[in-house]
């Protein structure tokens, strides 16, 4: 058994280690001789890097179920609203998207001066209230800290039935 943060780490070692894996068949794979010389071999066939590479991508697939499963059924509370781990990332990427938006609105000028004429200047004109979004902005981004915060939680509490005692 191994918790749902470790289970997202060890996708990324094993993302890694098919890269390295790839390389290795590649180098394994040809070798230069002089005339009619006797290939010399690696210490590693073709064969045996690419039965472990099949063997880390089966292993990449489970942990890809796994984690979907455990990211669909588990859940964070906030606000007193219940989330599916998978709703709750979801939704703080968008609160972070729209606090970015917020941020924008926050910083406008109520009224500036948009063209100069000394008959009839004109004026670019805010229809809404940039201290609101301001305000909105912090609390959106607090929110989305504290959903951040919980699935963290969760992802160190929940454990996932794989043995990853291979690789830690």
């Amino acid at each position: 058994m191994i918790t749902l943060a470790e289970a997202i780490k060890l996708k990324s070692i094993l993302r890694k280690h098919i890269s390295e894996l790839e390389e290795e068949i590649h180098r394994v794979a040809f070798t230069q001789v002089e005339g009619n010389a006797t290939p010399k071999k690696p210490a590693r066939s073709v064969e045996v890097v690419d039965e472990q590479l099949l063997h880390i991508r089966k292993e990449i697939r489970t942990l890809d179920r796994l984690i979907y499963e455990a990211n669909s059924v588990e859940t964070v509370e906030i606000d007193d609203e219940a989330f599916t781990l998978v709703e709750a990332i979801e939704y703080a990427i968008q609160l972070r998207q729209h606090v970015t938006l917020y941020k924008q609105l926050a910083v406008a000028e109520p009224k500036e001066l948009n063209y100069y004429s000394e008959d009839n200047p004109t004026y670019r004109v805010a229809l809404f209230d940039p201290e609101h979004y301001r305000q909105q902005a912090l609390q959106f981004e607090r929110k989305a800290n504290r959903l951040s915060n919980a699935v963290n939680a969760k992802n160190y509490a929940v454990e996932i039935d794989f043995d990853g005692s291979t690789y830690f």
